[in-house]
């Protein structure tokens, strides 16, 4: 599956020094600093293409399914340190999972997994990479993206 290009880098934070050190936890940087899972899947069982117009993060997550669960998860694209960070620290946290326990994921395991709640300015940029997972879950097991999920 073609997407278009990745948008412009994130307009919120573009680097871990613009950020609060009170505010944002240690781990929240280092994985902005240095992402896990980060590239691209050659041949992934989904994909999913995610924009948060608010700051413009960007992000194309790849998803190999095998068995019911997720056997490898990688993510491209750019962002404001929230969404970067999430997208490395949620993808870190599915593998293995299966597909139900996705499904039921919701904002209150993002915000286990962060070690933080970013709050309302900041809950879009968080929950791109959780909307993109549970998106490509529910596009491979042929299930409707509820609008619950589209508002993550």
């Amino acid at each position: 599956m073609q997407f278009p290009p990745l948008k412009r880098p994130g307009t919120c934070f573009t680097s871990a020094e613009n950020m609060a050190s009170d505010i944002y936890a240690e781990d929240i940087i280092a994985h902005y600093e240095h992402p896990h899972n980060k590239g691209k899947i050659q041949n992934p069982s989904e994909s999913v293409h995610e924009f948060n117009p608010v700051c413009g993060d960007d992000i194309v997550l790849y998803v190999e399914i095998e068995k019911g669960k997720i056997k490898d998860i990688k993510f491209e694209g750019s962002g404001c340190a929230i969404s970067m960070a999430s997208a490395s620290m949620m993808t870190d946290e599915v593998k293995g999972l299966t597909l139900k326990d996705i499904e039921s994921m919701g904002v209150e395991k993002l915000i286990e997994v962060l070690g933080i709640d970013p709050g309302p300015a900041r809950l879009k940029c968080a929950t791109l990479s959780l909307r993109a997972i549970k998106k490509a879950v529910l596009q491979y097991e042929k299930k409707e993206i509820t609008k619950e999920i589209k508002e993550l």
